[in-house]
């Protein structure tokens, strides 16, 4: 009975944790400071497009062109 009683203690304890959320926010409560950690976070993060150009090669220009070249001498 005894063992009984802990496990479900430990279950409800369990599902309630998961309920809360982190018990020890990530961010700061005041919107001024907040701000500045959330963009001090987002600096690396504003990168990611140019490489993501430079490996696909999305910057280089397109070979295939649509525009008739003429090929041989003028």
């Amino acid at each position: 009975m005894k063992l009984r009683k802990r496990l479900l203690l430990g279950l409800l304890l369990g599902c309630m944790s998961i309920n809360i959320g982190c018990a020890m926010p990530i961010w700061h409560p005041s919107p001024d400071i907040r701000a500045r950690q959330l963009i001090y976070s987002s600096e690396s993060l504003r990168h990611v497009p140019e490489i993501w150009e430079r490996i696909w090669g999305l910057e280089l220009p397109d070979l295939a062109t649509p525009y008739r070249v003429h090929g041989g001498v003028i």
